[in-house]
């Protein structure tokens, strides 16, 4: 049983202007209570978890520290941003944490004053922080930026990028590297907490300018020694020479969850002038809730959960999810084919790639949080004869496009793109929904892009993808369960750019692109029931187009209705743009588009998210009945 728990300190915290009246030894106890609240919020609701564990003394800390809103705080990927919204006044809403018209899982500039910049996707906190950071000298401010940027986040180029222009700028920028992963630097301890208290000190930075005016003024190769002895001397301390060398004054490590050593340190670093500095703080994800600690996701995105127990609360689906039809498909044609490996960005449990990495360990790569690397790597080992499967997320992949046209489709190398995700998402929103994956690559030159209808076709179209070795090729398909079709034992091989009729019927054709063929079909029964015969056809590629089909139903119907799970540009563009070419529409024909609309849908159950996007199987049978001119949807019979 999920029992509130009594949190009487944070009972009073409405903003952190309440934080900061706080006294320090009273902010471990908040900081306690804030866990335990956090814990038993998104026990109710599921969420990210374990990465707000680990940040709870941090964002205590920082607030505490800094005049926020004044000072923006910036919070990279999101993830763990749940307790800085329970003390920035969205307590009383954390109910409604990825729900319709509820908060958002990430930052959310619209949210909160308290949000400056929004975040879904990683590694943007220090590119954002720096560009408020000049904005402010540009304006003459004083305030503070401060970006927070996590140690797998960091692995990015875009954050490299970000602090050697920061270091060159010299703009005051504060980056705080939440290290809770990958050790980068020796343990934290007593002694390392002192010597990051002195170091980010203002009378040691005085001392160190003072020092470097006097060095300035000796020989060369003595000014260079003695500049080499300080830097050789905190790198063995702290760990710091790559940050220095960026231009980042380094402080740290720091233990991120020992308030006593982190507030003299942020105090410090507040305080100092100058350039930018990087605060490197270590923290254990899952902080403080033993079965995250001791996780090996460390809980990190989670449904609802028993708090005494730990046991989530999943749903058993009757049917596999798309994700392990994949996982399962590339395996077996992993086991016929030695050449097929298999690359993903960070998320190996998310893609279904773990599952490929017991069986092929050796031919498994998880990049890091590496999206572009991961597309050109793919390409390299695509020259060098193997089938690489770049298996990506939706929207991830969009970080990578410049890549993807450059790097593989001008050189028409054959790279096999597995996108997950493909479509809305739900609970995560606009940042992750995969929307605009058919068209960014439908528009390439070599590019075969194939969406799969059901676990059935998902299956075939990896095998297809596997054995289409003359240029690039991707496959969509979206999070969730399947719709619990048999699975072939012995997978298909498509021939390229050629759809299905699934259902044959004379006066409407509804063509299909991806998972709506369900929703296409439930149409077609409710335009039977109605004396209005369909035809249903699974598109399955969105390049090349079977286009003998579709001029086939173009010239046999009397309307054709185009759907799909994309946005607008995509697959029902390019039929539109064969149609019209070949002067299809221009003999009766009435052609309709369904796609998502030019907005960007908030979050919700993926179901309501369809209805909103008006791609259910009721809004096909409107689109048929308006387009023939019958405006009576609920009439129950019409005489074609």
């Amino acid at each position: 049983m999920n029992r509130k728990p009594e949190t009487p300190l944070l009972d009073q915290i409405n903003f952190p202007a309440d934080v900061r009246k706080l006294e320090p030894e009273q902010l471990q106890v908040l900081a306690d209570e804030l866990r335990r609240d956090m814990i038993y919020s998104v026990s109710r609701t599921g969420g990210h978890l374990g990465a707000g564990l680990g940040v709870v003394e941090l964002t205590t800390a920082l607030h505490y520290v800094f005049n926020t809103p004044d000072d923006k705080l910036i919070w990279d990927v999101g993830h763990q941003c749940y307790p800085h919204k329970i003390l920035t006044g969205r307590r009383d809403r954390m109910q409604t944490i990825r729900k319709g018209e509820g908060l958002a899982g990430f930052t959310k500039r619209s949210e909160s004053e308290y949000d400056p910049f929004g975040a879904g996707h990683s590694s943007t906190s220090i590119s954002a922080g720096l560009g408020m950071a000049v904005a402010r000298d540009l304006n003459n401010g004083g305030n503070n930026i401060i970006a927070v940027i996590g140690d797998g986040a960091m692995s990015a180029g875009m954050a490299y990028e970000a602090m050697n222009n920061a270091g060159s700028l010299k703009s005051r920028l504060i980056v705080i590297l939440n290290d809770n992963d990958m050790s980068i630097a020796p343990p934290v301890g007593a002694m390392s907490a002192y010597l990051a208290r002195l170091l980010s000190s203002r009378s040691y930075l005085n001392l160190r300018d003072f020092a470097k005016s006097i060095v300035k003024k000796f020989p060369k190769p003595i000014s260079s020694r003695a500049k080499k002895a300080e830097e050789y001397a905190r790198g063995m301390a702290m760990g710091g020479t790559l940050f220095e060398e960026l231009g980042f004054y380094y402080v740290g490590p720091v233990d991120g969850h020992n308030l006593e050593h982190l507030l003299p340190v942020l105090e410090n670093v507040r305080d100092a002038g100058g350039g930018p500095i990087l605060v490197h703080v270590v923290t254990q994800k899952g902080k403080g809730y033993s079965y995250a600690e001791n996780a090996a996701d460390k809980y990190h995105g989670v449904s609802t959960f028993d708090v005494g127990t730990g046991t989530q609360k999943k749903s058993v689906g009757s049917a596999p999810s798309y994700t392990n039809v994949f996982a399962n498909a590339l395996i077996n044609e992993a086991h016929k084919d030695d050449k097929i490996v298999a690359i993903t960005a960070a998320m190996p449990s998310g893609t279904g790639l773990d599952k490929f990495a017991e069986e092929f360990p050796d031919r498994c790569f998880d990049v890091g949080i590496a999206e572009q690397h991961a597309v050109t790597f793919a390409a390299g080992l695509a020259c060098e004869g193997f089938k690489p499967f770049a298996t990506i997320y939706s929207t991830f992949l969009q970080r990578a496009y410049d890549q993807v046209v450059h790097d593989v489709a001008v050189q028409n190398l054959p790279v096999r793109f597995a996108i997950d995700r493909a479509g809305l998402v739900g609970a995560d929103g606009p940042t992750h929904a995969g929307s605009f994956d058919v068209t960014y690559l439908a528009s390439l030159p070599n590019m075969v892009v194939m969406a799969a209808a059901d676990e059935a076709e998902l299956t075939n179209m990896v095998a297809t993808a596997a054995a289409h070795n003359s240029g690039p090729s991707a496959v969509r398909y979206p999070r969730g369960e399947g719709t619990g079709v048999n699975i072939p034992k012995k997978a298909q091989v498509l021939e390229i750019g050629k759809g299905r009729i699934v259902r044959k019927g004379k006066q409407i054709a509804i063509l299909s692109l991806g998972t709506r063929l369900e929703a296409s079909l439930k149409a077609a029964d409710e335009l039977a029931a109605k004396g209005l015969s369909c035809t249903v056809a699974d598109a399955r590629f969105a390049k090349p187009l079977d286009l003998e089909m579709i001029r086939k139903l173009a010239i046999e119907h009397d309307i054709l209705i185009t759907i799909e799970e994309g946005s607008i540009g995509g697959f029902g563009s390019h039929v539109l743009n064969f149609l019209s070419n070949e002067g299809l529409m221009e003999h009766g024909l009435k052609v309709r588009t369904l796609n998502l609309p030019d907005i960007f849908i908030e979050q919700n159950s993926p179901e309501k998210m369809y209805q909103q996007a008006g791609l259910t199987a009721n809004d096909i049978v409107k689109t048929a009945l308006h387009g023939l001119g019958h405006n009576d949807i609920n009439s129950s019979q019409i005489n074609g």
